[in-house]
């Protein structure tokens, strides 16, 4: 597979023709003006039940907003990473730093079952002791940076969760692996925040509701690995018989 897959990729669709003066909303992590967005919940619910209807409408409406074109390059990204034995770091704050954990789990445990394809996958959120010295000693917005600084070479692979994509601590990344040629990935939510132009590819969730974007995330996450696992099983009869 060619490595030039891993390079910035643009999306598919047409960049939204630029908005009258007036007629956007300013985004509160950026400050560029950004179309206006309905907000989820736009009102008070006193049926749970009818809150999981609209809310099971909006992790849809939200998955339909990944642009297909960047989650085919992200896919082929990764997988050249496996085949060049390249490292895949992974990261995120908060509910993302679990779902960059569960990156880890699907990857180093998932895709290696019935198959022969085997990722070197890091996380960069889990290890609290170096976390911690990091950010006591020098800065939260440096734990993911010096530890790629101490583990990352070029060529390697940086995939960052990240629902604001305006973490310090993720930008500081996503410039450190650009700064050494490494390949990034980013998901993002909301504006899609510095991060989304930094990363070579960014699979945007267009939401802002941090619940839906986090699900998503999740859910493509557990797509792209689904994915690679059925497409290199070692006996692809076995694709019905098995547990994905």
């Amino acid at each position: 597979m060619d490595s030039r897959r891993c390079q910035t990729a643009t999306a598919s669709q047409a960049e939204p023709e630029e908005l009258p003066v007036g007629l956007g909303c300013r985004s509160l992590y950026t400050g560029e003006q950004v179309r206006p967005h309905i907000m989820f919940p736009d009102r008070i619910y006193s049926d749970v039940a009818e809150y999981l209807t609209i809310y099971a409408l909006e992790v849809s409406k939200a998955l339909g907003s990944i642009d297909q074109a960047l989650l085919r390059s992200a896919v082929s990204c990764i997988e050249d990473a496996v085949i060049r034995r390249a490292s895949i770091f992974v990261c995120g704050n908060g509910g993302s730093s679990a779902i960059a954990e569960h990156f880890v789990c699907d990857y180093v445990k998932g895709i290696r079952t019935n198959t022969q394809f085997n990722p070197r996958v890091t996380s960069l959120s889990g290890n609290i002791p170096i976390l911690t010295a990091i950010a006591n000693d020098l800065s939260y917005a440096n734990v993911f940076e010096v530890q790629l600084a101490a583990l990352a070479e070029a060529g390697d692979l940086l995939i960052v969760v990240s629902s604001s994509g305006s973490s310090p601590n993720i930008i500081a990344a996503l410039e450190w692996a650009r700064k050494n040629k490494m390949h990034s990935i980013a998901l993002t939510g909301f504006t899609g925040g510095e991060g989304r132009n930094l990363a070579d590819i960014a699979l945007h969730v267009d939401s802002y509701n941090y619940g839906v974007i986090e699900d998503v995330h999740q859910s493509v996450m557990h797509v792209m690995a689904q994915f690679i696992r059925q497409s290199r099983l070692v006996d692809p009869a076995t694709v019905t018989k098995i547990r994905f």
